[in-house]
């Protein structure tokens, strides 16, 4: 996306990739439906960046949700809204869209080189590059960088950019797993017996930084070793949050959403003859399989013979995550350069004509559509940044065919 806005300005650019073909990541994006972005409204949609959420605004408002779907419409790629609000080409496949974008980039003029992978940077503006032909040093008149974060490692976003970056006076946070699952410690038989096991339809709630709690609905899914899923993505960030700065954690689950907790108690204190607790969770309040087993997991025996703590439990069962898991599983990172280390434009601060975009950068998002539509509009501002950064008249005279 980059590339593309610094083509439109009139710029010559070269796309050095480490990887041997364009946009992995990309494709593994679309492996389960390509999600481009969110029509949710625009304050709602923003909002969803969290402490980033100023820095980004006036990056969002210039490359929007509707913004994306002209730009796919422009590649001949169709799109449409799901029920969730989520926007989707229509055939929700990503390698069409990447074919047609890559030929349309190609035909502009873009050069494209594979198998070349930055090692360092030098002054000024200097790249290192490892390529099939050995080593090889490029001095364009702007650099952007848009190297990924530190997840899915085999698709080239390794991170291995972070110390060369330190080396130069680069402030960059840690790289942590975001959109991750987390460890839990279930008994044995619990994890033997539900692995993989979907628990659907319930309200996760955490606390956020400020202590404040937040919520979500959705579907979790057990794992031998946790908790991982859409639901869990959603809280992942003040869930890792308090590991770091409590060393635990806890999601609560409401299992009966759509009953209040009076109306709980109420169906529980029924009388159940001589059925079973877990049959008579089944026919008063719905509850079978891994949601029964949950019960159990975090209640003995005296407790679930009192049927009060039983209600109040189903409404906001405890599960304590103790670590996330690891950075290579997640779906994305947190952690990044620095968002005061960059000027208006993008630029790092400290290395005039070096512009930043991506999930390098220090932000989060929730999946919905959020991670791709940030990092396609850091990418138009971080060329427009080095648009604006080549044409100042510094010498009395912009650079002749600037080169990017």
């Amino acid at each position: 996306m980059a590339a593309q806005a610094a083509l439109a300005g009139g710029l010559d650019v070269t796309l050095y990739e480490a990887m041997p073909s364009v946009g992995r990541k990309f494709l593994l994006a679309g492996r389960g439906g390509l999600n481009l972005s969110h029509s949710e409204p625009f304050p709602t949609f923003c909002g969803r960046y969290r402490e980033a959420a100023p820095w980004l605004r006036p990056r969002l408002e210039a490359f929007d949700a509707a913004a994306v779907v002209r730009w796919c419409e422009s590649l001949g790629i169709g799109t449409f809204v799901g029920t969730s609000g989520r926007i989707f080409p229509t055939d929700f496949k990503a390698a069409p869209l990447l074919r047609a974008w890559l030929h349309q980039l190609k035909e502009s003029g873009l050069h494209v080189r594979v198998r070349h992978r930055l090692t360092r940077l030098s002054a000024p503006r200097t790249m290192h590059l490892e390529t099939p032909h050995g080593p090889e040093s490029v001095t364009p008149d702007a650099v952007i960088l848009a190297l990924g974060g530190g997840s899915w490692p085999h698709l080239g976003s390794d991170g291995s950019w972070v110390e060369p970056l330190r080396a130069l006076g680069v402030p960059v946070a840690a790289l942590r797993p975001s959109n991750c699952g987390f460890h839990v410690a279930w008994s044995p038989y619990f994890a033997d017996r539900f692995a993989g096991a979907p628990v659907k339809s319930v309200r996760a709630s955490t606390t956020d930084v400020d202590g404040q709690p937040v919520e979500a609905m959705g579907e979790l899914t057990v794992a031998a070793t946790g908790i991982e899923g859409g639901l869990v993505y959603q809280l992942s960030a003040p869930l890792r949050h308090a590991l770091e700065t409590r060393g635990t954690a806890t999601l609560q689950l409401d299992l009966v959403p759509g009953r209040p907790l009076e109306q709980v108690r109420a169906a529980l204190a029924k009388p159940r003859g001589r059925k079973s607790l877990s049959r008579h969770l089944e026919s008063v309040v719905g509850l079978k399989g891994v949601k029964v087993a949950l019960l159990h997991e975090v209640l003995d025996r005296d407790a679930l013979a009192d049927l009060g703590r039983v209600a109040a439990t189903l409404k906001a069962l405890p599960i304590t995550v103790t670590a996330t898991r690891p950075l290579d599983e997640a779906i994305s990172s947190a952690g990044g350069i620095g968002l005061d280390a960059l000027d208006g434009g993008q630029m790092v601060q400290s290395l005039p004509g070096v512009f930043c975009a991506g999930e390098m950068l220090d932000w989060e998002a929730p999946t919905g559509g959020y991670l791709l539509t940030a990092c396609f509009a850091t990418g138009v501002a971080a060329a427009q940044g080095a648009l604006a950064w080549l044409a100042r008249d510094t010498d009395g005279m912009a650079p002749e065919d600037p080169r990017v």
